[in-house]
């Protein structure tokens, strides 16, 4: 199903693929699978792509205030912004709180738990960062709108 609060252009999907009324999206974005799941806003930018099985996670359990345990009913919801030219590889999980800067790269298989830097490549469970882009070539590209 695809829902959209808004967005610049018709997205490309190309796999399976469940957005919310929630999520915003820029221009020539690129599904090859995604689930947005959750209540809260994700924001993803222009010329995004996407591998296979990836997941945003916008809602969680309230465990610290709720009526009853392991949780209640009560949830809490975080924002995900997805900057400009990000590229998630497969099965990359995306937990809400976080931002991932314009250029940045996700590895297959990570887990996002914090903020990624512009230009970052980031992998694993948590995700880290273990290389950048090289910023130059970037922004070249970038000016010469050469977009994927």
């Amino acid at each position: 199903m695809l829902t959209l609060g808004s967005y610049q252009a018709p997205p490309k999907v190309n796999g399976p693929t469940r957005l919310t009324k929630r999520t915003s999206l820029g221009a020539n974005t690129n599904f090859n699978g995604m689930i947005v799941s959750g209540t809260g806003n994700v924001r993803i930018g222009n010329n995004f792509h996407s591998g296979p099985e990836c997941l945003i996670i916008t809602s969680f359990h309230d465990y610290d205030h709720g009526e009853a345990v392991p949780y209640g009913s009560a949830s809490i919801q975080r924002d995900v912004d997805i900057g400009d030219n990000v590229w998630l590889g497969s099965r990359v999980t995306i937990i809400g709180g976080v931002t991932l800067g314009e250029g940045c790269i996700v590895q297959a298989g990570a887990v996002v738990v914090s903020d990624v830097p512009i230009g970052a490549i980031v992998g694993g469970s948590p995700a880290k960062v273990f290389k950048h882009r090289d910023m130059d070539h970037y922004e070249r590209l970038k000016a010469a709108g050469k977009f994927f």
